[in-house]
């Protein structure tokens, strides 16, 4: 009916496109069809019938319009612009002869085999009527399926154990496919009329085909995009479990059409235990199953769990090793504190983690529980009014994400045990079991001396980097000169290092302060005591111990990250931020981009004239009117009318942008991740599915149902 359309609108332009491409994006005036084809069944909706052709056309409107009639009378050549038209004409026809024989060079190289002229035979056959109705079938299918996604529904329905012995009850699919059939789709119909009752429409095989050719195919929407803009960086987010298993999502960075750095989530890995094997089947996945070229990554980071960051450090070393472009930095929207922390590999910096998260989820998953908190707040802070507020206010924010997150804790200790102890030991029924169960456990884990210790050495440690890491964060400027002051950072904490039993006394005084607020007796962990048994070494003090097995470790480890993660390439890079005027303006406009953009040299359309064009690019905004601002970020500078008169400049601010490190500008661009986590809250974990999970979160990517079908007969005919 699309090609009816076309025939009779005389659109000769429109005649290669689909019929899906004709139904999506191109509209015909109501105006063109008889009266009888038109359908008003309500007042509001204008719905043409079934076999509506448009049949109404004035060709010969141009005849009658007396403004055609007014023609310019046609200029009367000279010699000279007649011999200049005949030498264009006969140029351009020896260009088109040219082009003429190359084609046909091209052909005679690659003659087409047999199957493909059968196959180009049948693309012009008709479809039989049979053919047609199971296209129709599986579009339907389809459909379905892709409701379920985007709307979050598990193909699963009732667990066989929740219902009585004999009693059958269709899952969440066939329950939406036989509201289908009674609602009137003829096609499903059709197919199922003479069905059993109590059979499958579609098996979970048929089910777990068509949801991975969805994926795929809604999938294929992003990647497309990010091959056309050619560079991209890849970002992972922590270790999450689907249906019982542990996956890594997978998200990329890209700059679109439109200048816009996105983020957008494009599936789950299958996580592996073993690292090496976990970077290989990594590294295939991108390049093999969802064919992005690692050529053109330009930086990786990697959102860790406790316990998983030495394993994606290797994944990181591996891909560097092949693609030494593929920088590997910290990710924007995870603090720098919190991320070292999660590395430290010490057990029980790990577990002091878990149970602070354990906490936060407690009291945020309960309204009642943070006034009661708040309560002993006010009554611990009577004295101090505004400090109390604060960390009022601060508890109803996400603060385990916090770059000062150890400062909080050690400050909100003794409101935190007396808040639990209070509700634990509660006899009255205001609290369900399950609140008062976690209480008390979370009071006996926040009073153990040896989680006391540790996050108060963390404080101290991590105090360091605490404004190093909120500069990472923050405007493009502050990313700048943080670059910078890493020398400081490390020299301080090399300091730390020579001088540990000094600094090491301080901290343990202040821990075993902290415990004796809390009436919390000052001993070595009893696993270490047991693990000694009749070897015990009486001069070994608690203070000894966690100097050895927390204070120096740590301190080593944090060092040791932050040369990892800040190399000599990374910083190079954030170098060149002084590209972004803001910055330009605060070095007084002397800065020396080029020596930091070698590393880019191979990005760059035209590497010979970067010298001359950033000396243009420094004139233009040095030399700029008195009501002309600075562009303070990386997205402002790209969106400039004139950035494309700077072809390197525009290319080094797409590649520096997609830098993991950097933040996404626009809100609206990054939030995939935000998807992601709120796909994650709002599932069960064992209904959750990875496939469907794609379709939810990328909910608003157009797909094409022609080619799920289409993929669908080809690949399972």
């Amino acid at each position: 009916r699309c090609q009816r359309w076309v025939e009779n609108c005389r659109r000769a332009d429109l005649e290669d496109k689909t019929p899906d491409q004709l139904n999506k994006h191109y509209r015909l005036c109501a105006k063109h069809f008889e009266t009888s084809m038109i359908c008003r069944s309500s007042p509001y909706r204008t719905v043409l019938r079934d076999n509506a052709v448009p049949t109404i056309f004035d060709l010969t409107s141009h005849l009658n319009n007396p403004h055609s009639r007014h023609r310019k009378r046609i200029k009367e050549l000279s010699e000279d612009e007649i011999r200049t038209l005949k030498q264009q004409k006969i140029d351009e026809a020896f260009e088109r002869k040219q082009a003429t024989q190359e084609s046909n060079e091209n052909n005679e190289q690659s003659t087409v085999s047999e199957e493909g002229g059968e196959e180009q035979e049948e693309k012009a056959v008709p479809l039989t009527l049979e053919e047609r109705e199971i296209k129709d079938y599986l579009k339907s299918l389809f459909e379905i399926l892709i409701l379920m996604g985007k709307q979050n529904i598990p193909l699963d329905g009732h667990n066989a154990d929740e219902l009585p012995e004999g009693i059958f009850t269709s899952d969440n699919f066939q329950a939406l496919l036989e509201y289908r059939i009674n609602s009137g789709d003829e096609v499903l119909r059709k197919r199922f009329e003479m069905t059993a009752v109590n059979l499958e429409y579609c098996s979970k095989t048929q089910q777990k085909q068509m949801l991975e050719i969805c994926e795929n195919c809604v999938r294929e929407e992003t990647l497309r995009e990010v091959r056309d803009s050619h560079f991209f960086s890849i970002v992972t987010d922590e270790v999450v479990d689907i249906a019982g298993e542990e996956h890594l999502p997978v998200l990329v960075r890209f700059v679109d059409d439109s200048h816009n750095l996105r983020e957008e989530f494009i599936g789950f890995l299958p996580y592996e235990a073993d690292p090496e094997i976990l970077a290989v089947k990594f590294h295939a996945t991108i390049t093999e199953k969802w064919g992005l070229n690692m050529e053109y990554c330009r930086g990786q980071a990697y959102i860790i769990s406790s316990g998983f960051a030495s394993k994606m450090k290797v994944v990181a070393t591996r891909l560097l090793e092949k693609y030494p472009q593929a920088v590997y930095t910290l990710c924007s929207s995870c603090a720098l504190n919190v991320w070292l922390a999660k590395s430290v590999p010490v057990v029980g910096v790990s577990t002091a983690l878990g149970t602070i998260e354990e906490v936060y989820c407690l009291f945020n998953q309960s309204p009642q529980l943070l006034i009661e908190l708040d309560n002993t707040i006010s009554a611990l802070f009577q004295d101090n009014e505004e400090k109390g507020n604060e960390l009022k206010k601060i508890c109803r924010s996400q603060w385990t994400g916090r770059h000062d997150t150890f400062e909080v804790l050690v400050d909100l200790l003794q409101a935190l045990v007396l808040c639990l102890d209070a509700v634990s030991s509660d006899l009255s029924v205001r609290w369900n079991n399950f609140i008062v169960g976690r209480a008390f456990v979370l009071s006996s884990a926040l009073t153990d001396f040896d989680f006391i210790v540790t996050i108060v050495i963390m404080k101290n440690v991590l105090s360091f980097t605490r404004a190093f890491g909120k500069n990472l964060q923050g405007q493009t400027s502050d990313v700048f000169f943080a670059a910078g002051s890493l020398t400081a950072v490390l020299h301080s904490l090399n300091e730390v290092m020579e001088n540990i039993e000094v600094y090491h006394e301080f901290w343990f005084e202040e821990a075993t302060n902290l415990a004796t607020k809390l009436d919390v007796q000052i001993k070595l962990p009893g696993k270490f005591r047991r693990a000694q048994q009749g070897n015990f070494d009486p001069e070994m003090t608690s203070e000894n111990y966690y100097k050895e097995i927390l204070s120096v470790p740590t301190v080593e480890h944090i060092i040791q990250e932050l040369k990892d993660i800040f190399s000599e390439q990374h910083l190079k890079a954030l170098k060149c931020l002084s590209l972004v005027p803001s910055v330009m303006g605060q070095l007084k406009f002397n800065t020396s981009e080029e020596h930091h953009a070698d590393m880019f040299k191979n990005d760059l359309p035209n590497p010979d004239t970067l010298s001359a064009e950033l000396h243009c690019w420094r004139i233009k905004w040095k030399h700029r009117g008195k009501d002309i601002e600075l562009p303070a970020t990386i997205y402002e500078a790209l969106h400039l009318p004139d950035i494309k008169f700077f072809p390197n400049v525009y290319a080094l601010l797409k590649v520096l942008c997609l830098l993991p490190v950097m933040k996404v500008e626009n809100e609206k661009y990054g939030i995939g991740r935000k998807r992601l986590k709120a796909y994650l809250k709002n599932t069960l974990t064992e209904q959750r599915s990875s496939n469907l999970a794609l379709l939810n979160i990328n909910f608003d990517i157009k797909h094409d149902l022609d080619l799920m079908v289409d993929t669908y007969i080809k690949l399972y005919p």
